[in-house]
């Protein structure tokens, strides 16, 4: 038994949790000091006292035993400091892990398309050169002048970048990058139901955006936010969601329209935020453009909108039978299968289907427990 990863595995799940020693001894029924023993690497445990602790946890026995990597090339920086960095890092590194492994075993490793981009950016700084990252990443990637992305996870995917939706209850996380000398490239995006849609979209974007623009500055040690490439990753991922001329001519078409509508309208074409739209507009007429949608705004809904908050949530019925007050804020709001991971899937799928892998294998790929895989195996077509 190992001791020490026993231990590690404990301290770290336990941190996520944002429990204390003392609150994990209770619910297993042992004393804090025999628990911290344990955590610690001090004493062996009995079988019996793991299952207790992790019965008081709500975990499974098989989550003390897993190996820890440490990703290294990593970019996540967040909003505020979280308990849960080491646990995000741990359960993205056994992801990347898992994925790689069927790549492997299916021989389908899918090359990265836009490896070579970082070097013909290298002369160039700044804005301009996220909004030229931008204009090249759309063109090797096949995107036509005027063609918005209707699935950038499906996009991604393609050019060998892997996605994962990960739901963390934090709005000071929305996603981070790993780089290819960790087992990337890989974006993950914090799909928590109080993000909206339209957020998570935004954040693959900037993910990428980091992944063309600041690889050279990947590490897993840096943990605050570096205010200048924040800004250059959010000026790439606008531009790479809505093209300077398709973005001005989608807008003239809409000349007719109130104002408010016109940018709805123009969002739900791009698949980006009001706020996105409204930062657009902003660099051509100014920062009038935010008092005028919010008067518009209240004139119609007779509500202030805030500018921190999403509004108009979906109904359960648009976004699944999730009580409404749960789900973000974000007016004409997409629904979750506009960001929908399915390359892991299907190589799940395949791999299953060619007695490549096992049924409780994929399950555990996947993060789903037995009965469900069962069920999603019904459901194939």
């Amino acid at each position: 038994m190992n001791k020490s990863l026993i231990g590690a595995n404990l301290r770290r799940i336990r941190e996520a949790q944002g429990l204390s020693q003392s609150e994990v001894a209770d619910r297993s029924g042992i004393s804090r000091l025999a628990y911290r023993n344990i955590e610690t690497g001090s004493s062996t445990p009995k079988v019996s006292t793991l299952q207790n602790i992790v019965a008081g946890m709500g975990i499974k026995l098989q989550d003390l035993f897993v190996p820890l990597r440490t990703l290294k090339n990593v970019r996540f920086r967040a909003l505020k400091k979280m308990n849960s960095r080491e646990n995000i890092l741990c359960e993205v590194a056994r992801w990347l892990d898992d994925f790689n492994q069927l790549e492997d075993l299916l021989k389908q490793n899918k090359p990265y398309c836009l490896a070579n981009l970082p070097g013909q950016l290298s002369k160039r700084k700044g804005l301009s050169k996220a909004k030229r990252a931008a204009e090249l990443a759309r063109q090797e990637l096949k995107l036509g002048e005027k063609e918005p992305i209707r699935d950038i996870s499906g996009l991604l995917e393609s050019c060998g970048i892997k996605v994962y939706p990960l739901t963390l209850a934090s709005d000071g996380f929305f996603g981070l990058s790993v780089s290819e000398k960790d087992g990337g490239p890989a974006v993950v995006v914090n799909v928590w139901d109080r993000i909206s849609v339209e957020r998570w979209i935004f954040s693959a974007a900037h993910e990428l955006g980091h992944l063309l623009l600041h690889i050279n500055t990947y590490d897993v040690d840096k943990v605050v936010e570096d205010s200048d490439e924040e800004k250059e990753a959010n000026f790439f991922a606008s531009y790479f969601l809505m093209p300077e001329k398709v973005f001005e001519s989608e807008w003239e078409d809409t000349y007719g329209l109130y104002f408010l509508d016109r940018v709805f309208k123009v969002k739900r074409i791009f698949q980006v935020s009001y706020k996105t739209v409204l930062y657009r507009l902003a660099e051509k007429y100014g920062s009038v453009v935010w008092g005028k949608f919010q008067a518009a705004y209240k004139l119609r809904y007779r509500k202030t909108l805030n500018f921190t908050d999403e509004p108009e949530a979906l109904s359960p019925e648009e976004f699944g039978h999730v009580p409404e007050i749960l789900r973000a804020r974000e007016p004409d709001s997409l629904s979750p299968s506009s960001f929908m991971e399915d390359r892991l899937s299907k190589l799940v799928r395949e791999a299953i289907e060619k007695d490549k892998i096992t049924l409780s294998r994929g399950a555990e790929i996947l993060r789903l427990d037995l009965e469900s895989m069962r069920e999603r195996i019904a459901l194939w077509d």
